[in-house]
């Protein structure tokens, strides 16, 4: 039985290599793409075993066919206006884990960027 992928996730994938394949094709270089640095914050809402999965299922046939997926998860952090903590976290909160206030804002974790692109020689 095969995976299902989301459609969130898949079209990610779809747009990351038609935009990679493009600016590679643009740069003149004729070679594979052997590896991508892709950033996908922990509060973007995005699953990351879901974009190696859709990776995996559509690079074959393309410039990206032999090119090593990395993700880099960059961290989040919420600050409290009460208390002044600024705590690492993993999920979305409601409250200050420090202090239980309830004005905080949120730093980062956010991000779905193309950090590199890594060519064959």
């Amino acid at each position: 039985m095969q995976k299902a992928v989301p459609v969130h996730e898949l079209s990610i994938v779809e747009t990351l290599i038609e935009q990679v394949e493009s600016e590679v094709r643009r740069s003149g270089h004729d070679g594979d793409i052997v590896g991508l640095d892709l950033a996908i914050g922990r509060l973007s809402g995005i699953n990351v075993d879901s974009i190696r999965f859709a990776f995996e299922l559509l690079s074959p046939d393309t410039l990206l066919r032999r090119a090593d997926l990395r993700i880099i998860e960059p961290k989040a952090a919420c600050r409290c206006e009460q208390c002044g903590a600024r705590t690492e976290i993993d999920d979305l909160v409601a409250e200050c884990p420090a202090c239980g206030g309830r004005r905080i804002t949120f730093e980062g974790g956010q991000e779905l960027s193309l950090e590199s692109i890594e060519l064959e020689d």
